[in-house]
């Protein structure tokens, strides 16, 4: 029964990083407010996607986490970070990618003549959506370090997996002190990327983990 878990769940994580990697190919670039009304059903669909990925990454990382649980139980801890990071994407979804452009779209008919109030409204909804992406990042990476020093130690999945965790660290870490813009769209589509791939492999390890035991 467990092996039927992991593998589902395995399948869970790998569905979920095709979603996110989905989800920044079709992100828009934004732009001014006529760029987001025009660009506003591509926006949606983007950030649907988005909100519809992460059911698959909590299933996912719940298994994940079950696997590699040991006697100080810090898998939860690492799934606790997780949640809390992906929660954080789903607001930051909601506000910026659903809720944005639709309250925009009212105002369509007379932007010039609300032009500042709009400008500054929008200004103070991508501080809050920049937070969220801090929130996320951090979070995020926390939970992957913790996954991937069990997955070194336990030795239950590829411990290759472990070793490009910690990388993902070493390079968020450089791109810290190097002042790399990670929430700007170009940085936080390299961040995503990086930790879709690591979620896929992690996916494919935990199914073919059980393919071994058979």
């Amino acid at each position: 029964m467990k092996s039927q878990f992991y593998t589902t769940a395995g399948i869970s994580l790998s569905t979920g990083s095709f979603l996110a990697i989905t989800t920044m190919i079709l992100h828009p670039s934004g732009g001014t407010l006529e760029d987001i009304i025009s660009q506003a059903p591509q926006m949606q669909i983007a950030h649907s996607i988005a909100i519809a990925c992460i059911p698959f990454m909590l299933f996912g990382f719940y298994g994940l986490s079950d696997k590699l649980l040991n006697q100080r139980k810090l898998s939860k801890l690492a799934l606790i970070a997780v949640t809390l990071g992906l929660f954080s994407a789903m607001l930051a979804a909601l506000f910026n990618g659903l809720i944005l452009p639709n309250f925009l779209n009212q105002y369509s008919a007379n932007l010039d003549q609300n032009e500042t109030v709009l400008n500054i409204i929008v200004s103070y909804g991508f501080s809050i959506n920049k937070a969220l992406d801090y929130v996320f990042i951090i979070t995020l990476i926390f939970g992957i370090i913790i996954y991937s020093i069990l997955i070194i130690k336990s030795q239950k999945i590829s411990k290759y997996l472990g070793y490009f965790g910690i990388l993902i660290l070493i390079f968020s870490i450089i791109g810290g002190f190097t002042g790399f813009a990670f929430t700007s769209l170009i940085g936080f589509r390299i961040f995503v990327f990086s930790v879709a791939v690591w979620v896929l492999c992690s996916g494919i390890s935990l199914i073919q983990s059980n393919k071994e035991k058979l």
